[in-house]
């Protein structure tokens, strides 16, 4: 797994002349244009390298705020989704990279959490969906068993969100958070609320789906280390980078539209 601090040290240059610049004086392009970050997203992602760190361009071009994050944490955060084999279309909701504090961060989307868990081959089925005013008609919250009626929607309220996995071995389960319970849980745990004035709905369910896993699920390396990542307080990921780093920088074209 890709941290702000290895990937740093992966790519420290070893005393090369005139070569030599501090990755924090470049900007996004340059740095991904740089052999040393080149072959680091080639060794993640192979032939989908030029793709990946194309979409990654085109993803902090379109987003005034990400702009004004340091570019070097931008793409430490986007090698943690490359790790992941996520894509990071904020618009897909498996995996984002957002601002914070100056720096940016990587965040896993709820489709990145069922993505993870599908790639085990331990589920056969998982979900989280709204539900809406009138389709709840009971929940057992000792046992957790449920009673939805999709044909008494009422309206498009959201009332709350319901989770359910079930795995090869037959083990299922179904939890559910109302709208309140998840907003008590966003103001105790959010340590930014800049994904939730985005898309409130997509944090929601990721609130809920998380927790659920994080309780009940099988988790893979990857699942644990996404979820790392995605808990990392976005203060400890901005003191990752106080140390002053140089990369070899013999530039060389990143295409923007790289296929």
């Amino acid at each position: 797994m890709a941290t702000n601090s290895s990937v740093k040290n992966q790519i420290a240059n070893k005393n090369q002349g005139n070569n030599a610049v501090n990755p924090n004086n470049l900007g996004l392009k340059q740095l991904l244009s740089t052999p040393t970050m080149r072959k680091k997203f080639d060794e993640v992602l192979d032939k989908k390298a030029p793709q990946f760190m194309s979409s990654l361009l085109n993803l902090y071009s379109n987003d005034s705020y990400l702009q004004k994050a340091e570019p070097m944490s931008v793409v430490t955060s986007a090698l943690v989704a490359a790790t992941l084999d996520l894509p990071i279309d904020k618009n897909l909701g498996y995996a984002w990279i957002v601002p914070y504090g100056g720096k940016a961060q990587f965040q896993l989307g709820y489709k990145g959490y069922i993505q993870l868990a599908l790639r085990t081959g331990q589920y056969r089925n998982i979900n989280v969906i709204e539900v809406y005013e009138g389709e709840l008609q009971s929940f057992n919250r000792l046992t957790e068993e449920m009673e939805l009626d999709f044909e008494q929607k009422q309206s498009d309220k959201v009332i709350g969100y319901t989770g359910y996995f079930e795995l090869i071995n037959g083990f299922r389960k179904t939890v559910y958070w109302s709208k309140e319970a998840i907003e008590k849980h966003k103001k105790k745990f959010s340590k930014s609320d800049f994904g939730w004035k985005k898309d409130w709905n997509a944090m929601a369910k990721k609130t809920v789906i998380r927790n659920m896993l994080n309780k009940w699920g099988i988790l893979s390396i990857d699942m644990q280390k996404g979820i790392v990542e995605d808990n990392k307080d976005p203060i400890e990921k901005a003191n990752e980078f106080d140390e002053q780093d140089i990369i070899d920088a013999d530039f060389s074209e990143i295409s923007d539209d790289a296929q």
